[in-house]
Protein backbone atom coordinates (compact mmCIF):
# COMPACT_ATOMS: atom_id res chain seq x y z
CA UNK A 1 0.00 0.00 0.00
CA UNK A 2 1.32 3.29 -0.90
CA UNK A 3 1.86 5.94 1.54
CA UNK A 4 0.01 9.27 0.02
CA UNK A 5 1.55 13.00 1.48
CA UNK A 6 -0.03 16.26 1.24
CA UNK A 7 2.92 18.75 0.99
CA UNK A 8 1.32 22.91 1.00
CA UNK A 9 4.59 24.75 -0.32
CA UNK A 10 4.83 28.86 0.31
CA UNK A 11 5.85 29.05 -3.41
CA UNK A 12 6.16 27.26 -6.40
CA UNK A 13 8.75 24.70 -5.67
CA UNK A 14 10.29 25.07 -9.53
CA UNK A 15 12.16 26.51 -11.23
CA UNK A 16 14.56 25.83 -7.80
CA UNK A 17 16.37 28.96 -8.33
CA UNK A 18 16.46 30.50 -4.32
CA UNK A 19 17.41 28.45 -0.91
CA UNK A 20 13.76 27.82 0.63
CA UNK A 21 12.30 26.48 -3.10
CA UNK A 22 15.77 24.29 -3.37
CA UNK A 23 15.35 22.55 -0.12
CA UNK A 24 11.61 21.56 -1.04
CA UNK A 25 12.01 20.87 -4.66
CA UNK A 26 15.01 18.67 -3.13
CA UNK A 27 12.63 17.17 -0.11
CA UNK A 28 9.81 16.72 -3.00
CA UNK A 29 12.22 14.64 -5.22
CA UNK A 30 13.94 12.55 -2.40
CA UNK A 31 9.89 11.26 -1.15
CA UNK A 32 9.28 10.35 -4.72
CA UNK A 33 12.32 8.26 -5.06
CA UNK A 34 11.40 6.12 -1.60
CA UNK A 35 7.86 5.80 -3.45
CA UNK A 36 5.76 8.60 -1.80
CA UNK A 37 2.73 9.58 -3.62
CA UNK A 38 2.87 13.47 -3.14
CA UNK A 39 -0.16 15.79 -3.47
CA UNK A 40 1.52 19.12 -4.36
CA UNK A 41 0.03 22.53 -2.83
CA UNK A 42 1.51 25.32 -3.83
CA UNK A 43 0.88 29.54 -4.17
CA UNK A 44 1.43 30.99 -7.49
CA UNK A 45 1.85 34.68 -7.14
CA UNK A 46 4.98 34.97 -9.46
CA UNK A 47 3.26 33.75 -12.80
CA UNK A 48 5.19 30.80 -13.37
CA UNK A 49 2.26 28.95 -13.87
CA UNK A 50 2.13 25.10 -13.11
CA UNK A 51 5.43 23.89 -14.40
CA UNK A 52 5.51 20.18 -16.17
CA UNK A 53 8.81 19.45 -14.24
CA UNK A 54 6.48 19.23 -11.45
CA UNK A 55 4.39 15.96 -12.72
CA UNK A 56 7.16 13.89 -12.97
CA UNK A 57 7.49 14.17 -8.68
CA UNK A 58 4.24 14.55 -7.62
CA UNK A 59 0.91 12.37 -7.96
CA UNK A 60 -1.37 15.84 -8.37
CA UNK A 61 -0.42 19.07 -8.79
CA UNK A 62 -2.73 21.71 -7.10
CA UNK A 63 -2.16 25.76 -7.50
CA UNK A 64 -4.25 28.57 -5.45
CA UNK A 65 -3.48 32.22 -5.75
CA UNK A 66 -1.87 33.90 -3.05
CA UNK A 67 -4.17 37.29 -1.58
CA UNK A 68 -3.29 40.43 -1.79
CA UNK A 69 -2.07 43.04 1.02
CA UNK A 70 -5.80 44.92 0.73
CA UNK A 71 -7.59 41.95 0.32
CA UNK A 72 -6.43 40.41 3.77
CA UNK A 73 -5.19 43.44 5.98
CA UNK A 74 -5.10 41.82 9.69
CA UNK A 75 -3.80 43.28 13.30
CA UNK A 76 -2.97 40.09 14.36
CA UNK A 77 -1.54 37.53 11.34
CA UNK A 78 1.02 38.59 9.33
CA UNK A 79 1.02 39.47 5.81
CA UNK A 80 3.09 35.95 5.03
CA UNK A 81 0.16 33.48 6.84
CA UNK A 82 -2.83 35.62 6.37
CA UNK A 83 -2.10 35.70 2.34
CA UNK A 84 -2.05 31.86 2.67
CA UNK A 85 -5.10 31.09 4.40
CA UNK A 86 -7.65 29.46 1.24
CA UNK A 87 -10.64 27.82 1.70
CA UNK A 88 -10.20 26.07 -1.40
CA UNK A 89 -7.21 24.56 -0.41
CA UNK A 90 -8.58 23.69 3.16
CA UNK A 91 -11.54 21.73 1.29
CA UNK A 92 -8.92 19.60 -1.05
CA UNK A 93 -7.13 18.61 2.62
CA UNK A 94 -10.23 17.55 4.28
CA UNK A 95 -11.01 15.28 1.54
CA UNK A 96 -8.95 13.14 3.04
CA UNK A 97 -6.82 11.81 5.77
CA UNK A 98 -3.34 11.49 4.66
CA UNK A 99 -0.55 13.09 6.65
CA UNK A 100 0.25 16.96 5.48
CA UNK A 101 3.72 18.53 5.36
CA UNK A 102 3.45 22.30 5.29
CA UNK A 103 6.34 24.16 4.32
CA UNK A 104 7.50 27.22 6.31
CA UNK A 105 5.22 29.04 9.18
CA UNK A 106 3.59 30.86 6.26
CA UNK A 107 1.29 28.17 5.75
CA UNK A 108 -0.14 27.21 9.13
CA UNK A 109 -2.84 29.72 8.80
CA UNK A 110 -5.29 26.88 7.69
CA UNK A 111 -4.40 24.64 10.45
CA UNK A 112 -8.11 25.89 12.61
CA UNK A 113 -10.02 24.52 9.57
CA UNK A 114 -8.56 21.08 9.45
CA UNK A 115 -11.35 18.60 10.50
CA UNK A 116 -9.28 15.60 10.71
CA UNK A 117 -8.35 15.67 14.37
CA UNK A 118 -6.05 13.11 14.73
CA UNK A 119 -4.30 13.80 11.55
CA UNK A 120 -0.18 13.83 11.35
CA UNK A 121 0.78 17.30 10.56
CA UNK A 122 4.66 18.19 10.47
CA UNK A 123 5.90 22.32 9.23
CA UNK A 124 8.73 22.78 8.13
CA UNK A 125 10.63 25.79 9.77
CA UNK A 126 13.04 26.89 7.20
CA UNK A 127 14.09 29.34 9.91
CA UNK A 128 13.12 31.41 12.60
CA UNK A 129 11.14 34.02 10.90
CA UNK A 130 10.65 36.49 13.49
CA UNK A 131 13.98 36.54 13.60
CA UNK A 132 14.98 36.38 9.70
CA UNK A 133 11.93 39.26 9.07
CA UNK A 134 14.18 41.69 11.91
CA UNK A 135 17.36 40.87 9.58
CA UNK A 136 15.44 42.00 6.56
CA UNK A 137 14.20 45.17 8.12
CA UNK A 138 17.88 45.96 9.12
CA UNK A 139 19.91 45.67 6.54
CA UNK A 140 17.11 46.96 4.14
CA UNK A 141 18.01 50.59 3.00
CA UNK A 142 14.16 51.17 1.35
CA UNK A 143 12.49 52.90 4.03
CA UNK A 144 8.78 50.99 2.89
CA UNK A 145 10.79 47.63 3.04
CA UNK A 146 11.85 48.48 6.53
CA UNK A 147 8.84 49.24 8.13
CA UNK A 148 6.95 46.11 6.05
CA UNK A 149 9.53 43.79 7.54
CA UNK A 150 9.76 45.47 11.33
CA UNK A 151 6.05 45.08 11.09
CA UNK A 152 5.74 41.03 9.92
CA UNK A 153 8.23 40.08 12.38
CA UNK A 154 6.32 41.87 15.21
CA UNK A 155 3.43 40.07 13.97
CA UNK A 156 5.14 36.79 13.85
CA UNK A 157 6.03 36.91 17.40
CA UNK A 158 2.15 37.82 18.47
CA UNK A 159 1.24 34.83 16.01
CA UNK A 160 4.03 31.75 17.03
CA UNK A 161 2.62 31.40 20.39
CA UNK A 162 -0.87 30.58 19.08
CA UNK A 163 -0.13 27.71 16.99
CA UNK A 164 -0.29 24.05 19.14
CA UNK A 165 1.97 23.19 21.06
CA UNK A 166 2.40 19.77 20.37
CA UNK A 167 2.86 20.69 16.25
CA UNK A 168 5.95 18.42 14.71
CA UNK A 169 8.25 21.57 14.12
CA UNK A 170 11.22 20.24 11.38
CA UNK A 171 14.04 22.54 12.14
CA UNK A 172 17.03 23.12 9.73
CA UNK A 173 19.43 23.91 12.77
CA UNK A 174 19.86 22.88 16.79
CA UNK A 175 20.27 26.85 17.41
CA UNK A 176 16.48 26.89 15.79
CA UNK A 177 15.26 23.78 17.72
CA UNK A 178 16.36 25.51 20.76
CA UNK A 179 14.48 28.77 20.10
CA UNK A 180 11.23 26.66 19.74
CA UNK A 181 11.88 24.37 22.35
CA UNK A 182 12.19 28.01 24.62
CA UNK A 183 8.70 28.93 23.20
CA UNK A 184 7.06 26.02 24.63
CA UNK A 185 7.18 23.32 21.76
CA UNK A 186 7.22 19.93 22.63
CA UNK A 187 7.57 18.58 19.44
CA UNK A 188 10.22 20.06 17.17
CA UNK A 189 13.24 18.05 15.57
CA UNK A 190 16.02 18.77 13.42
CA UNK A 191 15.71 17.92 9.49
CA UNK A 192 19.10 19.67 7.99
CA UNK A 193 18.67 21.39 5.00
CA UNK A 194 18.38 19.09 1.36
CA UNK A 195 20.91 20.10 -0.80
CA UNK A 196 21.18 19.94 -4.46
CA UNK A 197 24.89 17.92 -3.78
CA UNK A 198 25.29 14.89 -1.97
CA UNK A 199 29.13 14.53 -2.54
CA UNK A 200 31.88 16.79 -2.36
CA UNK A 201 33.57 17.43 -5.55
CA UNK A 202 35.79 20.06 -4.57
CA UNK A 203 38.79 20.24 -7.07
CA UNK A 204 42.67 20.11 -5.67
CA UNK A 205 45.33 22.70 -6.29
CA UNK A 206 44.99 26.42 -7.22
CA UNK A 207 41.80 27.81 -8.46
CA UNK A 208 41.52 31.90 -10.74
CA UNK A 209 39.06 33.95 -8.35
CA UNK A 210 37.92 34.59 -5.16
CA UNK A 211 34.12 34.68 -5.46
CA UNK A 212 30.95 35.84 -3.43
CA UNK A 213 27.20 34.82 -4.80
CA UNK A 214 23.71 34.44 -3.74
CA UNK A 215 20.21 36.18 -4.74
CA UNK A 216 21.68 39.91 -4.53
CA UNK A 217 18.48 41.45 -4.71
CA UNK A 218 17.84 40.10 -1.21
CA UNK A 219 19.31 43.23 1.46
CA UNK A 220 21.52 40.49 3.11
CA UNK A 221 23.09 39.86 0.32
CA UNK A 222 23.56 42.85 -0.86
CA UNK A 223 24.85 44.53 2.01
CA UNK A 224 27.96 41.86 2.23
CA UNK A 225 28.72 42.20 -1.09
CA UNK A 226 29.23 46.29 -0.99
CA UNK A 227 30.78 45.46 2.00
CA UNK A 228 33.32 43.00 0.31
CA UNK A 229 33.72 45.91 -2.58
CA UNK A 230 33.99 48.71 -0.16
CA UNK A 231 36.63 47.51 2.93
CA UNK A 232 38.05 44.01 1.77
CA UNK A 233 38.69 44.00 -1.89
CA UNK A 234 40.02 47.54 -1.65
CA UNK A 235 42.65 46.03 0.34
CA UNK A 236 43.46 43.00 -1.25
CA UNK A 237 43.91 43.22 -5.00
CA UNK A 238 43.17 40.10 -6.31
CA UNK A 239 40.46 38.94 -9.19
CA UNK A 240 36.90 39.22 -7.60
CA UNK A 241 34.09 37.88 -9.14
CA UNK A 242 30.71 38.39 -7.65
CA UNK A 243 27.55 36.70 -8.83
CA UNK A 244 23.48 36.68 -8.13
CA UNK A 245 20.39 37.30 -8.90
CA UNK A 246 18.87 40.59 -9.94
CA UNK A 247 21.86 43.11 -8.18
CA UNK A 248 20.39 46.49 -7.93
CA UNK A 249 22.03 50.10 -8.72
CA UNK A 250 23.77 50.97 -6.03
CA UNK A 251 26.13 47.25 -6.15
CA UNK A 252 26.02 47.84 -9.95
CA UNK A 253 28.04 51.16 -9.61
CA UNK A 254 30.10 49.87 -6.56
CA UNK A 255 31.44 46.67 -8.80
CA UNK A 256 31.90 49.24 -11.89
CA UNK A 257 34.46 51.08 -9.74
CA UNK A 258 36.58 48.30 -8.62
CA UNK A 259 38.82 47.47 -11.54
CA UNK A 260 39.45 43.90 -10.41
CA UNK A 261 35.95 43.14 -9.59
CA UNK A 262 33.54 41.78 -12.08
CA UNK A 263 29.69 41.10 -11.65
CA UNK A 264 27.79 38.37 -13.55
CA UNK A 265 23.91 38.89 -13.44
CA UNK A 266 21.85 36.22 -13.36
CA UNK A 267 24.07 33.34 -14.19
CA UNK A 268 22.34 30.45 -14.91
CA UNK A 269 22.88 26.75 -12.41
CA UNK A 270 25.62 25.71 -14.12
CA UNK A 271 27.47 28.94 -14.51
CA UNK A 272 27.23 29.46 -10.87
CA UNK A 273 28.44 25.37 -10.26
CA UNK A 274 31.16 26.52 -12.42
CA UNK A 275 32.48 29.69 -11.18
CA UNK A 276 32.17 28.35 -7.30
CA UNK A 277 34.17 24.70 -8.45
CA UNK A 278 36.60 27.45 -10.29
CA UNK A 279 36.90 29.86 -7.53
CA UNK A 280 40.07 29.74 -4.98
CA UNK A 281 38.08 31.20 -2.47
CA UNK A 282 34.59 31.70 -1.42
CA UNK A 283 33.95 34.31 0.57
CA UNK A 284 30.56 34.29 2.04
CA UNK A 285 30.36 36.79 5.01
CA UNK A 286 27.07 37.61 6.72
CA UNK A 287 25.96 40.63 9.05
CA UNK A 288 22.98 38.89 10.81
CA UNK A 289 23.04 39.86 14.82
CA UNK A 290 20.46 37.10 15.64
CA UNK A 291 21.43 33.61 13.92
CA UNK A 292 18.72 31.45 12.45
CA UNK A 293 18.44 28.92 9.85
CA UNK A 294 21.57 27.43 7.12
CA UNK A 295 22.40 29.55 3.89
CA UNK A 296 22.50 26.60 0.87
CA UNK A 297 25.17 29.08 -0.64
CA UNK A 298 27.68 28.01 2.33
CA UNK A 299 26.99 24.22 1.69
CA UNK A 300 27.12 25.09 -2.55
CA UNK A 301 30.79 25.97 -1.18
CA UNK A 302 31.55 23.66 1.25
CA UNK A 303 30.59 20.51 -1.11
CA UNK A 304 32.06 22.11 -4.61
CA UNK A 305 34.02 24.93 -4.08
CA UNK A 306 37.73 24.76 -2.25
CA UNK A 307 39.19 27.52 0.75
CA UNK A 308 35.79 28.95 2.08
CA UNK A 309 36.37 32.16 4.64
CA UNK A 310 33.66 33.77 6.24
CA UNK A 311 32.18 35.66 9.71
CA UNK A 312 30.81 33.91 12.76
CA UNK A 313 27.42 34.88 11.86
CA UNK A 314 27.39 32.52 8.86
CA UNK A 315 28.84 29.36 10.18
CA UNK A 316 27.92 29.62 14.34
CA UNK A 317 26.10 26.54 15.22
CA UNK A 318 25.99 24.69 11.76
CA UNK A 319 28.73 22.24 12.72
CA UNK A 320 30.27 23.65 9.93
CA UNK A 321 32.94 26.01 11.42
CA UNK A 322 36.18 23.36 11.00
CA UNK A 323 35.83 23.67 7.41
CA UNK A 324 35.64 27.29 7.34
CA UNK A 325 38.12 30.23 7.84
CA UNK A 326 36.41 32.67 10.03
CA UNK A 327 37.19 36.04 10.23
CA UNK A 328 35.69 39.01 12.88
CA UNK A 329 36.19 41.87 10.51
CA UNK A 330 37.17 43.25 7.14
CA UNK A 331 40.71 43.13 8.36
CA UNK A 332 40.71 39.46 9.30
CA UNK A 333 38.87 38.87 6.40
CA UNK A 334 41.81 40.60 4.25
CA UNK A 335 44.76 38.89 5.92
CA UNK A 336 43.13 35.29 5.59
CA UNK A 337 42.54 36.10 1.67
CA UNK A 338 46.05 37.25 1.49
CA UNK A 339 47.02 33.96 2.83
CA UNK A 340 44.86 31.36 1.02
CA UNK A 341 45.38 32.80 -2.21
CA UNK A 342 48.35 31.64 -2.76
CA UNK A 343 47.97 28.26 -0.78
CA UNK A 344 46.99 25.21 -2.76
CA UNK A 345 43.73 23.31 -1.64
CA UNK A 346 44.75 19.67 -1.11
CA UNK A 347 43.12 16.44 -0.54
CA UNK A 348 43.19 16.06 2.90
CA UNK A 349 41.01 19.23 2.77
CA UNK A 350 38.77 16.96 0.64
CA UNK A 351 38.64 14.22 2.57
CA UNK A 352 37.73 15.98 5.83
CA UNK A 353 34.69 17.64 4.37
CA UNK A 354 33.51 14.74 3.12
CA UNK A 355 33.28 13.04 6.76
CA UNK A 356 31.81 16.34 7.61
CA UNK A 357 29.11 17.36 5.33
CA UNK A 358 28.35 14.04 3.63
CA UNK A 359 26.89 12.22 6.67
CA UNK A 360 24.58 15.41 7.91
CA UNK A 361 23.27 16.39 4.70
CA UNK A 362 22.44 13.06 3.12
CA UNK A 363 18.97 13.91 1.42
CA UNK A 364 17.89 10.32 1.70
CA UNK A 365 18.39 9.45 4.80
CA UNK A 366 17.00 12.80 6.26
CA UNK A 367 13.94 11.75 4.31
CA UNK A 368 13.46 8.27 5.96
CA UNK A 369 13.75 10.35 9.66
CA UNK A 370 10.79 12.56 8.45
CA UNK A 371 8.65 9.38 7.21
CA UNK A 372 9.32 7.65 10.70
CA UNK A 373 7.54 10.16 12.23
CA UNK A 374 4.99 10.90 9.31
CA UNK A 375 3.80 6.95 9.57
Amino acid sequence: MSNHLHIVCLDVPWPADYGGVIDMMNRIRALNRQGVKVHLHYFSYNDRGIPKELHIFCESVNVYKRRKKTECLSLSLPYIVSSRINRELTEQLNKDNHPLLLEGLHCTGILPFLKHKDRKICVRMHNNEEIYYKELARASSDLFKKIYYTTESRLIRKYLPTLPKDLMLACVSDADIRFFEAQGFTNAFLLPTYPSWQEVNSLEGMGTHCLFHGNLSVAENEEAALWLLNKVFNKVRVPFIIAGKDPGRPLQKAASLCQHTCLIRNPSDSEINDLVQKAHINVLPNFNKNITGIRLKLLHSLFSGRHCVTTPAMVSGTGLEAACHIGNNSSAIASIISQLYYKPFDEDEIRFRKTLVEPSFNNDRNTGKLLRRLW
